[in-house]
């Protein structure tokens, strides 16, 4: 019987084997498809072009305003300052009106506008048998080139550290698509509310502090913490730079409303979708520094493993018991969404 995939990311050894055959690293790729980079490298003299594509393929009424957050995000990790975007809007046959498709091309204007990103066009279409809009965007931008930070520069000895809190973007996605479940599952209406507003605050962009912490000069690797959450990018990065890890599942922060809102439907909030969570490695001597710069944005920093040699294994330290650190290949949103 054939073998049908599931929803969600590809396992790692098959997207690997397949971008090893059907990808180019040829004249002028400084970092090409693979695991755990977030972006496109091209050579273009004295500075890098960078890319990154990116869908938004869930139900929100905030697709646009996610989608340039989600592309911008995976660009400011590489020290980058994201400079154009094209976007492919499709839209669901029957469904679709003017006011959606206006409300939609809003959202990606603001959210580009508030990060100095120009619009420079794309595709829209109606299509048939879709039930939802689905949006994909291209973001390019470009750095010089000793500012750029790739995932896969980790290094044994570093320290791994984290900011804001896991499942910050699920937590939202949740409460804003499931908001009456919860309430029949006794969930307060102030917990609810709260954590609907995570889409803004503590927010799923990470523009800022991943830039800042790329200035300092002293990041070795950076990526966002996306599908799958925390774990599934901790086992990307370290796939990307060759090393092992070993983390403390009692450093990792949580806030309270993600803590219930996973009680309530029996999912692990390290496999949680999380946009707006940094993952940093940086050498010892470095972390006071880095942290006292996040923490001047407003931006919790929390270390909460080391990178170690690569036949070490990635494990997860819980109450003294060590294990092999998770990996979410379908998100644990996918679940109850």
């Amino acid at each position: 019987m054939e073998k049908i995939l599931p929803v969600g990311k590809l396992e790692m050894a098959f997207l690997s084997s397949l971008l090893g055959r059907f990808t180019d690293h040829g004249e002028g790729v400084v970092i090409g498809a693979k695991v755990g980079e977030d972006a496109a490298v091209l050579d273009f003299g004295d500075r890098y072009l960078v890319t990154k594509t990116n869908p938004i393929t869930f139900p929100t009424d905030e697709i646009g305003w996610y989608l340039v957050n989600v592309c911008v995000n995976n660009m400011v990790v590489r020290g980058v300052r994201p400079r154009w975007m094209l976007n492919c809007i499709l839209l669901p046959e029957g469904k679709t009106t003017p006011e959606m498709v206006e409300g939609i091309f809003r959202q990606i204007y603001e959210a580009c506008h508030a990060v100095d990103v120009i619009v420079v066009g794309g595709h829209t279409e109606v299509t048939h048998n879709l039930d939802r809009p689905i949006v994909v965007g291209n973001l390019i931008g470009d750095v010089a080139q000793d500012g750029l930070v790739a995932t896969g520069g980790a290094r044994v000895g570093d320290v791994v550290l984290i900011t804001k809190a896991v499942g910050i973007e699920g937590t939202s996605i949740i409460a804003r698509e499931m908001a009456d479940d919860l309430r029949k599952k006794g969930l307060s209406e102030k917990l609810i509310l709260r954590a609907q507003h995570f889409l803004f605050d503590p927010g799923i962009g990470v523009y800022h502090e991943a830039l800042a912490a790329a200035e300092t000069g002293w990041v070795n690797s950076m990526t966002d913490a996306t599908e799958g959450g925390l774990a599934t990018a901790l086992h990307e990065m370290s796939e990307a730079s060759g090393v092992g890890l070993q983390i403390d599942a009692e450093k990792i922060p949580v806030m309270p409303e993600t803590h219930e809102i996973c009680e309530a439907y029996g999912l692990d909030p390290i496999g949680l979708i999380a946009s707006g969570m940094l993952i940093l490695t940086t050498s010892p001597t470095r972390v006071e520094g880095l942290s006292h710069q996040l923490s001047a944005l407003g931006v919790a920093c929390t270390p909460i493993g080391v990178v170690t040699l690569a036949d070490e294994g990635r494990l997860l330290e819980t109450q003294g018991q060590v294990s092999a650190l998770p990996y979410f290949a379908v998100d644990e949103l996918t679940k109850i969404l």
